[in-house]
């Protein structure tokens, strides 16, 4: 197979893809995913694909679990548990140990929760700090939860990762940044970067959404003291799956959430009038699960932690590679810049370029069955889901964006119409 010490040119060599294909340690894991003919999917870093096994799952939960255990699966399905179980198994992803990671809700509140939680662990500290071009949701929780807490909070945002080092100062509460950037696809120094916010009293929390099951995440070895991420993306958890939170061993004894639900609860079924915390990461559950969407997803996350997140990264790297040296040889001249970083080793696993007419150019491709996503301002995104996607995907992806450029077939109404979801 390739890896990133090949020269990305060798993709051009006749016969090269193909022999990648054959050498692949993960080719096999293709035939775990329910995929449809003449697509080639590289949108995994928006929605992963349908693993196989989910539908026997989702059949299993529905017409054995639901309708013959009716409400004894809490107990007799394991439907209590899911949470935590499958947390657990999220932490072997990403670097943390069991009973650090729990599985819940959304991304979105699962920040509230921790960022509520670390500005709680800093008192007198009144700064968040990010990046301007972090993900939407994570500056909008940020923004609402600094007004909600008021006493002089504020966001405080830079241009820049350099800017960083500057924006990080003694009234910095927490450094709330995305390991990979949702844009660009551009990955952070997630043990540098932590260690700026610890060296100034901060803590450090990171959104893991384009990170899990595409690149190696090492939390603990990071030192990380909070962590978010979704399950729906490249771990193939299915649309709107729950995500997960990661919070450290050190930090859960004394950390606060204000999304003090019965499940999060010491004891639950105890019913007592007044809140206790669970003592562990189980104090970051909520409201009761969603079991059927949370059981489904098991599958997806089954299936990565065999692939294992080295053998994902090193695919990851070679597909991006390949992609990069052969888009950019066919559509030399027609406008195509590349907008992820070139250097491996600083890009997750998408490639993203940069047209002026990129949503029409996107449009084109999916009706010629290549689906990628676009985001502003004109930006193509193609995301490399190592388990199912082949490198010959790679070279006719390339291929399908010559003839679109070449052609000017974007330049049809029909693609220049936006679309509610782009």
């Amino acid at each position: 197979m390739a890896t990133a010490h090949d020269t990305p040119r060798a993709a051009l060599a006749p016969g090269y893809l193909a022999e990648c294909d054959v050498r692949d340690p993960l080719a096999r894991f293709r035939e775990c995913f329910d995929l449809p003919e003449g697509v080639i999917y590289l949108d995994g870093n928006s929605l992963g694909a349908l693993p196989r096994h989910a539908e026997q799952i989702a059949l299993k939960v529905l017409r054995h679990d639901w309708r013959e255990g009716l409400i004894r699966s809490w107990n007799e399905a394991g439907w209590y548990d899911l949470p935590r179980r499958l947390g657990d198994k999220i932490a072997g992803l990403v670097g943390a140990a069991p009973g650090e990671v729990v599985m819940a809700d959304s991304t979105s509140v699962n920040l509230f929760k921790v960022l509520a939680a670390a500005l709680r662990l800093r008192p007198g500290r009144s700064v968040i700090v990010s990046e301007r071009d972090n993900f939407p949701t994570d500056l909008y929780i940020a923004e609402g939860l600094a007004r909600l807490v008021g006493q002089g909070h504020e966001l405080r945002l830079v241009d820049t990762p350099a800017q960083l080092h500057e924006a990080v100062r003694e009234d910095c509460a927490v450094l709330m940044l995305t390991h990979v950037n949702y844009r660009d696809g551009a990955m952070h120094d997630m043990a540098a970067l932590t260690c700026l916010a610890h060296r100034h009293g901060a803590l450090a929390i990171w959104d893991l959404a384009h990170s899990a099951g595409a690149v190696e995440v090492d939390l603990n070895g990071s030192t990380a003291d909070f962590a978010v991420g979704c399950t729906y993306k490249y771990l193939n958890g299915g649309p709107g799956a729950p995500a997960f939170v990661f919070a450290a061993r050190r930090w859960q004894a004394q950390c606060e959430q204000p999304l003090s639900g019965w499940w999060g609860h010491a004891a639950p079924f105890a019913f007592d009038s007044a809140y206790r915390p669970e003592a562990g990461i189980g104090r970051f559950l909520c409201g009761t699960p969603a079991v059927l969407s949370m059981a489904v997803a098991e599958a997806g996350i089954d299936l990565m932690a065999e692939g294992t997140p080295a053998g994902v990264r090193e695919k990851s790297v070679a597909l991006c590679e390949n992609f990069i040296a052969l888009a950019e040889h066919h559509c030399a001249g027609f406008g195509l810049e590349l907008a992820s970083p070139r250097e491996a080793t600083l890009r997750g696993s998408q490639v993203s370029f940069r047209h002026p007419d990129g949503y029409a150019i996107m449009q084109a491709l999916a009706e010629r069955g290549v689906l990628g996503d676009y985001r502003e301002p004109g930006i193509l995104r193609f995301g490399f889901a190592p388990l199912y996607v082949r490198h010959a995907d790679a070279g006719n992806a390339a291929l399908a964006l010559k003839e679109v450029l070449a052609t000017r077939a974007w330049d049809q109404p029909r693609h220049l119409a936006r679309r509610a979801v782009t």
